[in-house]
């Protein structure tokens, strides 16, 4: 017992005192595109991210971009999971952090239905969180990591599965998931998309055909045959890399999730030149790019930190 509490003081701790995890490496850069404002000259921004892949390529970005501006930039990404990084920034432990509209929507304000077009979820998402958090949402960029049922190739082509609605010609022996620990459970995550396309969890999915698996090996174990479908996310590289088929959802049950920088409203406004700094990068980062980038990852085994400064450098915006 003594230990448990011990280690619920220390999450409490890295949530709410903002102890800086260990992937804090920063490769320097120079300005290009983005150049030093002096406002910011020496202003701590205290930037944050979740721990898969997608989250901490944003993150670096969002901290070499700030660096570059002028910055003093404190790298607190690698946050465990989306409400211990969500609760840093309500709590003033960080200041800014990428974040995705349905996730806000759903997750952290808690409305029981997307908002249909992704302009208008995103201001809906960035009016509530204003007026009920504080939380500033700038324009988001074109990518959205939605998520998604996908299969194998072979699997497509054997029970001629082409969307979400598809799944009831899989043999229910056959009938496999592999969904990872957070997804599991979420209103817009695996439960509630069987609820949405009216599959019972526990009949006409067994609760023995679903596994739980962590992010990192769940793409293998669909490839490998593991299991049969898993619930995925548009924007990883592992997709294409893996040539998976990702299922149309045609009852359109997942809310849009366009990455946007998000901040404390105390920092937006006493720098709204923040905002000038993200807009064209924001901009850039496409669907298509982000599982380029996602990719060099997961697939070929590049840093985070070092796919992010290459690619600012390679659109102009540092050197």
């Amino acid at each position: 017992m003594r230990a448990f509490l011990a280690a619920v003081a220390v999450l409490v701790c890295v949530v709410a005192c903002g102890l800086r995890p260990a992937s804090s490496f920063v490769p320097p850069v120079e300005p290009g595109g983005i150049r030093p404002v002096p406002g910011l000259e020496g202003q701590r921004v205290r930037v944050t991210s979740k721990e898969f892949t997608e989250q901490l390529v944003l993150g670096k970005i969002a901290v070499l971009a700030l660096t570059a501006a002028g910055a003093d930039v404190e790298d607190r990404t690698n946050v465990q999971g989306s409400v211990n990084a969500r609760a840093s920034l309500i709590r003033g432990g960080t200041d800014l952090m990428w974040e995705y509209t349905g996730t806000g929507w759903i997750t952290y304000l808690g409305q029981q239905k997307p908002v249909q077009g992704a302009e208008a979820q995103y201001e809906a998402v960035r009016d509530l969180d204003l007026r009920k958090n504080g939380i500033v949402w700038l324009p988001p960029a074109p990518l959205n990591n939605s998520y998604a049922i996908g299969v194998t190739r072979a699997s497509a082509e054997k029970w001629g599965l082409s969307k979400i609605s598809d799944i009831p010609k899989v043999p229910v022996a056959q009938r496999t998931f592999c969904v990872d620990h957070e997804t599991f459970g979420r209103d817009d995550g695996f439960l509630g998309m069987l609820k949405g396309y009216g599959l019972t969890y526990g009949e006409e999915v067994p609760r023995a055909n679903v596994r739980r698996v962590s992010v990192g090996v769940l793409y293998n174990s669909v490839a490998s045959g593991q299991c049969t479908l898993g619930m995925m996310t548009t924007t990883d590289g592992r997709v294409k890399a893996l040539d998976l088929v990702l299922l149309e959802d045609d009852r359109h049950f997942f809310p849009q999730y366009n990455a946007a920088v998000t901040m404390r409203r105390q920092l937006a406004d006493a720098h709204p030149e923040i905002a000038k700094i993200f807009a064209p990068i924001s901009a850039k980062l496409t669907d298509d790019v982000m599982r380029d980038l996602n990719a060099q990852v997961d697939v070929d085994g590049g840093m985070p930190a070092l796919v992010a400064r290459d690619w600012l450098r390679s659109e102009g915006f540092v050197r």
